[in-house]
């Protein structure tokens, strides 16, 4: 049973090949794990109770996202991985939940192929974070939070 002490729930929400980080592209991803990075923002953030989502398939976060809207969440820290760049539907489910969300990339896309300069969940989210390695997650959490 979660702590009722605990402020609102915040879910970070993660996409395909996130559940690779410390192995896909370290160079690029770094060498910290999705484990890593959950147990980093545990710390960072005993207050919040955090929840946490990691899914390949597209259906699956849509999933997510509308059940985040469903219970009391203060917000969705959400890196679609290469769905923000295919996935309108992804679009259309941010866009159809009252819950904030805050895109978040590890790498700066903007420095990278270009295809990945245009997100197409980028302009029906509260806010994007592209580029600072997982220090984003914490910057989208202390946001949606409402502890910036």
């Amino acid at each position: 049973m979660p702590d009722s002490s605990l402020r609102p729930g915040v879910l970070v929400l993660n996409g395909p090949n996130l559940n690779r980080l410390g192995v896909r592209e370290p160079e690029t991803y770094g060498a910290a794990t999705l484990a890593d990075l959950e147990a980093d923002l545990r710390r960072q953030f005993p207050e919040l109770a955090l929840r946490f989502a990691q899914h390949n398939s597209e259906g699956d976060l849509i999933d997510a996202l509308h059940g985040a809207d469903a219970v009391e969440t203060a917000g969705v820290v959400f890196n679609p991985g290469g769905y923000a760049h295919t996935s309108v539907a992804l679009r259309d489910a941010v866009a159809s939940i009252s819950t904030p969300v805050v895109e978040v990339h590890i790498s700066n896309v903007y420095a990278r192929e270009d295809f990945r300069h245009v997100s197409l969940l980028s302009a029906v989210c509260a806010g994007v974070i592209t580029g600072l390695g997982l220090a984003g997650y914490a910057l989208a959490v202390r946001h949606v939070a409402g502890s910036v």
